[in-house]
C-alpha cells in the first residue's frame, strides 16, 4: 500500500504541476479505485493531504515566472477554507452511492464542457 500512496501521490504531483489539479480529479478517484476506499474516505484523506503546503514547489516555480496572481491565491483560498467545511457537511450526510455519483457527474460535465469549448 505504501507504494500505491506514494504513486498516487507522484500522479497527483504532476497533475498538479501540468493543470493545476490533483485533489478531486486525480487522487479521490484513485484512492476510491486503486486502494478501494470508499467514497467518503477517499474525499477525507485528500482533504488531509493538504494540511500541509504541498504545492509549495511547484507554485513558486510559477511565482517566479510571473504566473500567479497572489491576491486571487489567497482569496480562493480564504473561500477554499469555508468552503471546504460546509462541503464536508454535506457529504456527512449523503450515502457513498449518491455522493460516488455526484462525483461522477460532475467530472463528465466537466469533461464535456471542457472538449465542447477547446
Amino acid at each position: 500500500m505504501i507504494a500505491l500512496f506514494l504513486g498516487i501521490g507522484l500522479v497527483a504531483g504532476i497533475a498538479s504541476g501540468v493543470f493545476g489539479i490533483g485533489g478531486g480529479i486525480v487522487i479521490v478517484p484513485l484512492l476510491a479505485l486503486a486502494a478501494k476506499f470508499p467514497q467518503k474516505l477517499a474525499t477525507g484523506t485528500s482533504l488531509a493531504v493538504f494540511l500541509l503546503p504541498v504545492a509549495f514547489l511547484g507554485a513558486m516555480n510559477y511565482w517566479r515566472a510571473g504566473n500567479v496572481n497572489v491576491k486571487a491565491s489567497l482569496l480562493i483560498a480564504a473561500g477554499l477554507f469555508v468552503g471546504s467545511w460546509v462541503g464536508s457537511q454535506l457529504s456527512l450526510g449523503m450515502s457513498d452511492v449518491l455522493l460516488r455519483r455526484a462525483f461522477a457527474g460532475l467530472l463528465v460535465v466537466v469533461a464535456a464542457r471542457l472538449w465542447f469549448t477547446a
